[in-house]
């Protein structure tokens, strides 16, 4: 007789023995399980680790052969003009990996001392630079007052601009010319340069209208509560801020200028052609002057390089810059 008067129930009292009995074991089968369990994790997380780090070095590699194949022309275009043209049609450029001794600079001399392409670069570079510069000129007041001044027709304005971008420069090769020949144009460096210009301006517009457009109206606000005026503000305030974003279209608009051959073949003097119409005048009907069109390619080619790495990191920033906004 239990204190309470109550039968003790024997079931209840077998059933609690057992629950004791079977917790420890229980306990002890869970705590077996976590480190088989932890284990298991890291062995799939290391397996994941090496296989991201195997296609990981698979794309390297591949990257590696992409960029190697891409750079072999240029490669083989800078053996070739260190190459005599006796030992090029010998054989290939890739015979000089095997017999180095067969590279000399004689082409470069030669290359140099032909007035025809030395003046031709003076004539490439007459050309690129001020169409370069009218472009990031008139593109930059033209991009401020489409971002930030009202006039009329204002969006129309931009969306002709913005039209003219699709127009093929093809289009206006005989209208052009019929303009330039009826003013005296044609056939001048002063031609090729406003045709550059004329071309240059709707995407340089465009660009440099997008970009102006995300300065915060704040900080122009402030400028002109200081007294600052249009062209102080666009001087002290929005250039700097565009820097980026011009150094990026500048770099675009020489490289299209100085590698043209289409509106120089049309409109330049024939008598003082730009490089490439001058290198395509030194190919022949039954060959080529390899000894002067590999150097005279190569040298071409060096110049938008130097270019491109010059403002290499004002590039970036402007490219950044624009894929963030």
């Amino acid at each position: 007789m239990s204190p309470s008067g109550a039968t003790p129930d024997p079931a209840a009292g077998n059933r609690a023995a057992s629950t004791r009995a079977a917790g420890p074991r229980t306990s002890a089968g869970q705590a077996a399980a976590v480190p088989a369990a932890a284990g298991s994790a890291r062995t799939g997380r290391t397996a994941g680790a090496l296989a991201a780090r195997a296609a990981g070095g698979a794309l390297r590699v591949f990257l590696v052969l992409a960029a190697l194949f891409w750079l072999l022309p240029t490669l083989g275009l800078l053996i070739s003009s260190f190459v005599s043209p006796t030992d090029l049609n010998k054989g290939g450029w890739w015979q000089v990996l095997t017999a180095p001794a067969r590279l000399t600079a004689g082409n470069y001399e030669r290359l140099l001392a032909n007035d025809t392409i030395t003046g031709s670069l003076l004539n490439t570079v007459a050309i690129a630079v001020p169409a370069t510069l009218l472009v990031l000129l008139l593109g930059a007041f033209a991009g401020y007052a489409f971002a930030w001044l009202e006039f009329p027709g204002r969006d129309w304005l931009f969306l002709v601009v913005v039209g003219l971008l699709v127009v093929p420069v093809q289009v206006a090769l005989i209208p052009v010319s019929e303009l330039f020949g009826s003013i005296g144009l044609f056939e001048t460096t002063a031609g090729v340069v406003l045709f550059h210009t004329a071309f240059g301006l709707p995407f340089a517009v465009f660009l440099l209208r997008n970009f102006f457009a995300e300065i915060p109206r704040e900080l122009l606000e402030a400028a002109r509560l200081d007294g600052a005026g249009e062209l102080r503000l666009f001087a002290r305030v929005v250039l700097p801020l565009g820097g980026p974003a011009i150094a990026s279209l500048g770099i675009f608009q020489f490289l299209w200028v100085w590698n043209d051959m289409l509106v120089a073949l049309v409109f330049a003097d024939s008598a003082n052609p730009p490089v490439t119409v001058a290198l395509q005048q030194q190919v022949r009907q039954f060959g080529n002057n390899i000894d002067v069109l590999a150097p005279g390619a190569f040298l071409s080619m060096v110049v938008p390089l130097v270019v491109f790495f010059a403002f290499q990191r004002q590039f970036v920033t402007g490219v950044m810059a624009g894929a963030i906004k």
